[in-house]
């Protein structure tokens, strides 16, 4: 399929009726999320994917806006639309802007009701899971009760694995992405020398400088360059700038930019300043450092309620959020037995890399959205014995086929039970002739139209190689077993 832009789209406002209670006990009143949709909504209501942006990003994901010639595509436009990951011809893609941001959701910046001004540091402290508690309510007002998918990467990942505990019922997948459970020393640090930079400008004014010619400028930009230090790696930088000098052939020996890499943080922080409120950053990079899933210590303790089926993928020259975190959020995850998978971006763009390689996320995220179903590698021609056979002749059949299961069956072709090899050793030490006495009648099946994830989830919990698969009057349909589903796996 030809991949291309879901085209022009709009942002939408959603505003939340009821007060909305935060983790610190405070309450916010008239709050609004702006978000943006691409693809429809089907009839069941089952193919909505909820997508959490990171940091510094917004509702914008994809497409562009009717309204402005040069705006850029959407931040994820490389994996949402027709023939990508998140292909729009399928599922119905939902982003918002965070509670707390400052691109259409309450934030700093937004009125206070109660004074008629700009809240500023009036403004509530939030946290990710207060961020995740207004998307819930947006999720409700579109009419959907079960996500098909939560996805996310850096503080988006955040978002994405606080849906998996806040509200295990509400999403079936969950896609957790160059992130972490839990915002480790390092990372605070970073965001506090951050804030300072804000905090300590002159122009901050504790605030208070909406309204007013001077903004802390300087001090957001400074912010920003710290922050996309860490998005990026050596290898990428050196890839990129090397040692190069910035439009001059010699050193100038005094504080003017000198190096390549110098002028492009210069360029980031000057962007940046343009679309992004200070106040916001102080709040967003708060609620990021508070994250942390772990229950008195314990992260498989704090992880104990997920349901959904889980991946996580790792940048493997990610600094920010380096490898381990991504096992360490494994591991709690298996051994709290969730279906969960590992992927590795191989990459040497850094934290950036979801951002950035094209080929390796798409191909990550379509193969774990995929579904595939019990009908689609099913044996259907599949030897059958009538329920008044004889054991012999069940042997008889099981070695001319080299089969290990053999289903019996009424005339009708209903399922009566299944005869596998155990069971005819068994006839032979207890001398039994007939098929009933040693088959078994009690068999768990499935239907075709069945999840091969959940279906292979029920086989290893009961520690079985084969299932009948049978319609909605029993009558056998074939038969799915474990090398079928392996097969099915490793093309994939």
């Amino acid at each position: 399929m030809k991949q291309n832009s879901v085209g022009k789209v709009q942002t939408k406002h959603f505003s939340i009726k009821s007060d909305l209670k935060l983790s610190s006990g405070k309450t916010l009143s008239n709050v609004e999320l702006a978000y943006e949709t691409y693809g429809d909504l089907n009839t069941a209501k089952s193919n909505a994917i909820l997508v959490c942006h990171a940091l510094t990003g917004d509702a914008h994901a994809a497409g562009r806006y009717t309204n402005i010639k040069k705006e850029k595509p959407g931040w994820w436009e490389m994996v949402i639309g027709p023939g990508k990951a998140l292909d729009t011809d399928k599922y119905f893609v939902i982003c918002s802007n965070v509670l707390g941001g400052c691109k259409g959701s309450t934030g700093p910046a937004s009125i206070n009701p109660e004074t008629g001004k700009p809240y500023a540091l009036d403004f509530p402290i939030i946290t990710i899971e207060d961020m995740v508690h207004a998307q819930k309510k947006l999720i409700e007002h579109l009419g959907i009760e079960k996500l098909y998918a939560v996805i996310g990467g850096s503080m988006g990942g955040m978002q994405a694995l606080q849906w998996t505990v806040s509200y295990p019922d509400m999403m079936k997948k969950a896609s957790i992405i160059a992130t972490t459970a839990r915002s480790s020393p390092q990372q605070i640090a970073f965001n506090e020398v951050g804030r300072q930079s804000i905090i300590l400008d002159n122009n901050w004014n504790r605030g208070n400088y909406y309204g007013q010619d001077k903004a802390p400028r300087s001090g957001l930009a400074v912010a920003r360059m710290i922050g996309h230090i860490t998005y990026l790696s050596d290898a990428s930088m050196y890839q990129k700038f090397g040692r190069d000098l910035q439009d001059k052939t010699e050193l100038s020996y005094d504080f003017t930019v000198d190096f390549e890499v110098e002028s492009y943080l210069h360029h980031q922080g000057e962007t940046f300043v343009k679309r992004f409120d200070a106040n916001s950053y102080l709040y967003i990079t708060k609620a990021v450092d508070y994250f942390d899933l772990a229950e008195d210590g314990n992260l498989s303790d704090g992880l104990i309620d997920v349901k959904a089926k889980m991946q996580i993928i790792a940048v493997d020259s990610d600094w920010l959020y380096p490898v381990d975190q991504s096992k360490d959020l494994l591991a709690a995850l298996q051994s709290n037995d969730v279906d969960v998978i590992y992927n590795e971006v191989k990459s040497d763009y850094g934290h950036d890399a979801f951002l950035l390689e094209n080929g390796q996320m798409n191909f990550l995220l379509s193969n774990f959205l995929s579904e595939h179903h019990v009908g689609d590698v099913m044996k259907t021609e599949v030897p059958t014995i009538r329920i008044d056979s004889s054991v012999k002749e069940a042997a008889v059949i099981m070695f001319d086929n080299e089969i290990t299961h053999l289903p019996v069956v009424y005339d009708d072709n209903s399922l009566a039970g299944i005869v596998t090899a155990w069971d005819l050793s068994k006839s032979i030490v207890e001398d039994c002739s007939e098929l009933r006495e040693v088959m078994t009648k009690t068999v768990k099946t499935c239907k075709s139209t069945d999840e091969i994830e959940d279906i292979a989830r029920l086989m290893k919990k009961y520690n079985i190689s084969c299932l009948p698969v049978v319609d909605d009057g029993s009558n056998l349909e074939g038969l799915i077993t474990t090398d079928r589903i392996s097969h099915l796996i490793s093309n994939y």
